[in-house]
């Protein structure tokens, strides 16, 4: 999506658990964030430009019926560089117009598009 769009910087926006060591003790890599019992769930948005990467990690707060009701002050530490498959989005060298209409053309046979204002489906009331 960067590449067929020449994209020069780009930020997600994911929901996620996490889990971290709690201070003077080691992190337990074996167990899932999903099945930990002291997990936290929090909005992470990550920013990327070709000149550096930037992220927050928002809190989530939930009132007592499991319904969200806000989020809390970003509290994680910054990292100096996110790792894994939704990091290092935009490639590392300007796209030329024949990588980017391959990109297009790959995006066109997988179905993705552009978004398009009112294409969204919106959630049944009983989600929102």
């Amino acid at each position: 999506m960067c590449i067929a769009h020449a994209a020069t910087a780009c930020v997600m926006a994911l929901e996620a658990w996490a889990k971290f060591a709690k201070p003077g003790e080691k992190f337990d890599e074996t167990e899932p964030p999903s099945e930990a019992f002291d997990r936290r769930e929090f909005v992470v948005l990550m920013g990327e430009s070709r000149s550096g990467q930037k992220q927050k990690f928002l809190p989530m707060i939930r009132s007592d019926n499991g319904k969200f009701f806000g989020f809390g002050e970003s509290e994680a530490p910054m990292m100096d560089e996110m790792k894994g498959r939704f990091a290092q989005l935009l490639p590392t060298k300007v796209p030329d117009d024949a990588v980017r209409d391959v990109a297009k053309a790959m995006l066109k046979v997988k179905g993705v598009g552009r978004a398009v204002p009112g294409a969204t489906p919106r959630l049944p009331r009983s989600r929102r």
